[in-house]
């Protein structure tokens, strides 16, 4: 499947993102702290890069929750930022896509996309080191056959079915759990 960039300029995929990650909100927020307290939003301030200027200010906070009984913070899994990255997930998948290693055109993919070489190449070894070790993978790669084992993430993208709005849709709604840290068991050894 071809990668699209016209994804970059669609407002409606945005605003599709954005729907998300307020429904993942909202899971995490009716699941509640470990402790048994009452969540309350708490959001953080993002510079997201690669928004449209137009969706800025939807997509300048990340959605966190914090304990009214222990203080501690919850921060729902996300479609929009893959971890604390600033480039937003699309960026990263987009750019790291068309990377993925062939430098002739790394440079004019560099200047379309507004993102230092060198950040497209961290990304390309992420994906091409981190990745595969990932808990993530470790527990869903099984699932994909023939086994995905390189061109990370072309090769997992091309494994989701539909248009390319619904095929990076799918791959962002997979890697929602590497989004968040993971939490660490209370109370045990």
């Amino acid at each position: 499947m071809p990668v699209c960039h016209a994804l970059l300029q669609n407002a409606q995929f945005f605003r599709w993102l954005l729907r998300v990650d307020a429904e993942l909100a909202s899971e995490t927020r009716a699941t509640g702290c470990a402790c048994g307290g009452v969540l309350h939003r708490a959001d953080y301030p993002r510079k997201p890069r690669g928004c449209p200027p137009e969706l800025y200010a939807e997509f300048n906070t990340r959605f966190s929750f914090c304990c009214n009984r222990c203080r501690r913070r919850t921060t729902s899994m996300s479609v929009r930022f893959l971890g604390r990255r600033v480039y937003l997930a699309l960026l990263v998948v987009l750019g790291s896509a068309r990377h993925a290693g062939q430098n002739p055109g790394a440079a004019r993919l560099s200047t379309t996309l507004a993102i230092p070489l060198r950040t497209l190449e961290r990304w390309r070894q992420w994906w091409q080191d981190q990745f595969p070790l990932s808990t993530l993978w470790q527990a869903a790669g099984a699932r994909f056959m023939p086994p995905i084992t390189e061109r990370f993430p072309t090769s997992l993208l091309e494994r989701f079915v539909g248009d390319t709005a619904a095929a990076m849709g799918h791959l962002l709604l997979f890697l929602t759990p590497i989004t968040v840290r993971p939490t660490a068991l209370r109370g045990g050894r």
